[in-house]
């Protein structure tokens, strides 16, 4: 395998270690010698795992991490229900995290994580779990409980500082901000600037992110062009009305150094939160709505993907931000 050369570092006199490929070599006056040849079979991308039933399948694996992925999708699709089952699935696996409520207030946040039986009252007492108050301003009494809030709203800046202290404060792996696009709604043009700002913060502590963005009832965007580029990956989640009947649906439309399925999954949301059909395919048509099983080699290689990431030990949170 040939990928060109990295110099490494410098051996005695003229010599310097360089990799080609997948060999070590020493480079000196004799010429080239070789110190030792690994064979790879692939490279081995460290993953998140988000243990939302399907979700790991259609991603081959799960999310690839330090990721920003853009949850896309009009009112009632289940955004942010995926985001907290995110979250929550998370905390019960030791992962700490925090949320961005941008839309609602912090009050309203817990009651629909106890509506699914999402108990996070204990992470919080233990430091493992915050809230990120980017909706009150500080105003009420309630309001003035929270640790962490951005007193103004629209200023990502702030927003930053205060999810920057969040995050090590609870040593979090995981992140949603709900919603993101509150940020540019009216303000378009600073869209890709303020998904980058928040990037990098987020990324940088070594995190996996999910921004939950609002599209309109029919429309096929995902929030714009500078939104969609400036992130990693995108989930759009939909809901179709056929002959009187309501169809969710799921599809990773973008998700890089992973593969991922091509074709839109049925969901459901149910008690214990959203659950994915990741074995089937649904087809809406003008004139029926088929929901058909993935051809059987196809749905082994996403199980087995899931297994192999099941069996690689758990990646150490690194933090690289640049202050």
């Amino acid at each position: 395998m040939e990928a060109g050369i990295i110099p490494t570092r410098r051996l005695k006199g003229k010599a310097r270690v360089v990799v080609r490929g997948i060999r070590w070599l020493a480079e000196g006056d004799a010429g080239l010698k070789i110190l030792k040849t690994t064979y790879l079979r692939h490279m081995t991308v460290p993953r998140v795992r988000s243990y939302v039933p399907g979700l790991d399948e259609i991603l081959f694996g799960g999310i690839p991490e330090r990721s920003v992925v853009l949850l896309s999708g009009g009112p009632g699709t289940g955004k942010s229900i995926l985001g907290k089952q995110f979250l929550y699935n998370g905390l019960k696996r030791g992962d700490a995290g925090v949320f961005v409520a941008l839309e609602e207030h912090p009050v309203a946040v817990r009651r629909s994580f106890r509506h699914f039986g999402w108990d996070i009252a204990q992470y919080e007492r233990e430091g493992k779990f915050a809230i990120v108050d980017a909706f009150t301003g500080g105003v009420g009494t309630a309001a003035q409980r929270e640790r962490y809030i951005v007193k103004q709203v629209d200023d990502v800046h702030e927003l930053s500082d205060v999810l920057r202290q969040a995050i090590r404060d609870t040593g979090a792996r995981r992140v949603v901000i709900d919603s993101v696009s509150t940020l540019y709604l009216t303000k378009p043009a600073v869209a890709r600037g303020t998904i980058m700002t928040l990037k990098r913060v987020i990324a940088g502590l070594g995190c996996t992110a999910f921004f939950v963005s609002q599209v309109s009832v029919g429309e096929r965007g995902f929030g714009g062009p500078g939104v969609e580029h400036a992130v990693d990956g995108i989930i759009r989640l939909d809901l179709d009305e056929f002959d009187g009947r309501l169809y969710r649906s799921i599809i990773v439309w973008k998700m890089r150094d992973t593969k991922h399925s091509m074709v839109r999954h049925p969901m459901e949301i149910k008690d214990g939160g959203i659950e994915i059909m990741w074995d089937k395919y649904i087809k809406i048509t003008g004139s029926s709505v088929r929901i058909e099983p993935l051809p059987k080699e196809e749905a082994e290689a996403m199980r087995k993907a899931v297994e192999d990431v099941e069996k690689q030990p758990a990646p150490k949170k690194i933090e690289i931000e640049e202050e």
